[in-house]
């Protein structure tokens, strides 16, 4: 089984394992008015809430590198599944806004193959994989939000 393939398959165990999702509430606006308007913000991070943990529980199988929680940038060092010991992934994801959007949300990809040599190459990454992995995530993101708001 290839890389494309384990990676794939991690992504669809995360997907199915369900995690309950602390820490994130709605505060009230500080605007100096009595009845002023409440503002959907999270404690704690600077990023959408849902998308840092369906990132994390995403991509676990993965070893961690940096998690920024501030910035939104989780970085994951090289995977290499035991069907395929010659090649390798690294990913890193970037969250970018507070709300739960699709456009909030990139995912890159590299991948490398040992060569003959022994030495890593890098080698290009299946066209659907970082497009798969931001779907899995904002799937994993939506059924996180529907769960903490019932």
């Amino acid at each position: 089984m290839s890389l494309n393939k384990a990676l794939v398959r991690g992504v669809a165990i995360a997907l199915v394992s369900g995690v309950a999702l602390a820490g994130c509430s709605s505060i009230p606006f500080i605007g100096g008015k009595k009845n002023a308007p409440k503002a959907n913000v999270q404690q704690g991070i600077g990023v959408n809430g849902y998308l840092w943990r369906a990132s994390l529980d995403t991509l676990s199988f993965m070893p961690l590198i940096t998690a920024d929680p501030w910035g939104g940038v989780i970085n994951y060092d090289w995977y290499s599944s035991p069907q395929a010991p010659n090649e390798r992934f690294k990913a890193t994801v970037f969250i970018l806004d507070t709300r739960l959007r699709a456009d909030a949300l990139t995912v890159t990809v590299s991948k490398e193959i040992k060569g003959e040599d022994g030495q890593w190459k890098t080698a290009p990454v299946a066209a659907q994989t970082e497009s798969d992995l931001v779907n899995t995530i904002l799937t994993k993101a939506r059924q996180l939000n529907l769960a903490n708001a019932g």
